[in-house]
C-alpha cells in the first residue's frame, strides 16, 4: 500500500499524523483516498474546481510527478508520495 508524507503544516488535518498509508493505484486514487480519511486536508489541498492547488508539489519516490503521469502516475505497494509545499508562493493557504 502507497504511504502519504504529510508535510507539517498540514498535519493539524490529519490528525497530527506524519504519513498515512493509503489504497490507490494511481497518485490520484491514493489522494482521494487521504482526502476520505481527513476531509479537512481537501481545502487545502484542492481548489473549488476540483484541480490540484498550484502550489502543492506531489513526488512518488522523490520524481515530481508532473514530470511523469501527473494524477495518472501508476503506484505500487511500498511507494512513497510526499505532499511538498512550494516555497516562493508563501506557503500554505489557511482556508
Amino acid at each position: 500500500m502507497p504511504q502519504i508524507q504529510i508535510p507539517s503544516p498540514l498535519r493539524q488535518y490529519s490528525g497530527k499524523h506524519a504519513s498515512v498509508d493509503v489504497p490507490g493505484k494511481t497518485v490520484a486514487e491514493a489522494l482521494a483516498g487521504l482526502v476520505a480519511l481527513h476531509p479537512d486536508l481537501k481545502r487545502h489541498l484542492y481548489t473549488e474546481e476540483g484541480k490540484l492547488r498550484a502550489f502543492v508539489n506531489v513526488y512518488v519516490n522523490d520524481e515530481d510527478m508532473r514530470y511523469l503521469q501527473k494524477e495518472a502516475t501508476a503506484l505500487n505497494d511500498g511507494d512513497t508520495i510526499s505532499i511538498v509545499p512550494s516555497i516562493a508562493g508563501g506557503g500554505w493557504v489557511m482556508i
